[in-house]
């Protein structure tokens, strides 16, 4: 038995040792903020291998389709700003990261003013309201399907100001993509 625990205490030693050489130390695990958005999209400093050549120009769309639980943040949104923030820390000047949000399916919901998002979520407030508009004010589109909000019955004027709408979310990739937009898969 006792030779069972010294093996037993040597693979948790070697594992420990092994965390903490591979950098994956929980000190290394501190989220932060900012530096374009204070209250959204955490990142972590990460020391890359893969560098970001000088004078590199983002546009990047990001297409959300899943609905967050009511009362909470779409991560899909949130995502967003976490690629803004992580782009900038690293030393992208804001105004080469161009970013999209393409929402379609039940995350239309997340898109609705105060009045229209409680009457569909028991009451909820929208947390969204905010993070929509911090990221309308940095230059982010926010793109609404066309097609789902039909389908959802999601009028026009129920959306947060600066949301547009398009045809279908189709449309809004293939013409995004024509402008030379990459589609994030996150």
């Amino acid at each position: 038995m006792g030779s069972h625990l010294n093996l037993k205490s040597a693979a948790v030693s070697v594992l420990a040792a092994l965390t903490l050489a591979s950098g994956a130390g929980a000190e290394d695990a501190t989220p932060r903020t900012g530096p374009v958005f204070a209250k959204y999209g955490k990142t972590y400093a990460v020391e890359a291998d893969m560098k970001i050549p000088e004078g590199t120009e983002f546009k990047v769309a990001f297409d959300v389709s899943a609905a967050a639980k009511p009362g909470e943040i779409n991560r899909g949104f949130d995502s967003a700003a976490r690629f803004i923030n992580m782009q900038v820390a690293a030393g992208v000047p804001l105004d080469k990261v161009h970013v999209a949000l393409v929402v379609h399916g039940a995350a239309g919901r997340d898109l609705l003013d105060s009045l229209g998002y409680a009457s569909r979520t028991d009451g909820a407030s929208n947390a969204n309201a905010p993070l929509i508009a911090a990221l309308h004010a940095r230059g982010v589109r926010v793109i609404l399907c066309g097609q789902s909000a039909a389908a959802m019955g999601l009028g026009k004027s129920e959306l947060l100001p600066g949301v547009e709408m398009a045809l279908s979310a189709m449309t809004a990739h293939a013409l995004l993509q024509q402008d030379g937009y990459t589609l994030n898969p996150f």
